[in-house]
């Protein structure tokens, strides 16, 4: 986490979900908030790239934002060459 001041958020958890957080807290004598933020700064990486990834593939199906295949990049860049 870098640095700076510290953000406070509220989540809601299913049942279960609370429960299984709260033994895993009382099993690894962390406290639940601990493991909250471990698993966010964990997990967002991954979140980021797979919702970051899904909006431009909307926009290339809508046709808002164009693709180019490798061939046509290595074509254009002249790299086809290079093999």
């Amino acid at each position: 986490m870098q640095g700076g001041s510290n953000t406070t958020t509220t989540i809601v958890l299913s049942p279960e979900t609370e429960q299984r957080l709260n033994l895993l807290a009382s099993q690894t004598g962390r406290s639940a908030e601990f493991l909250l933020q471990e698993l966010v700064e964990r997990e967002i990486d991954d979140a980021e790239d797979y919702y970051l990834a899904s909006e431009v593939l909307e926009r290339i199906r809508s046709g808002q934002e164009s693709a180019h295949t490798s061939a046509e990049v290595r074509r254009n860049l002249g790299l086809d060459d290079w093999v």
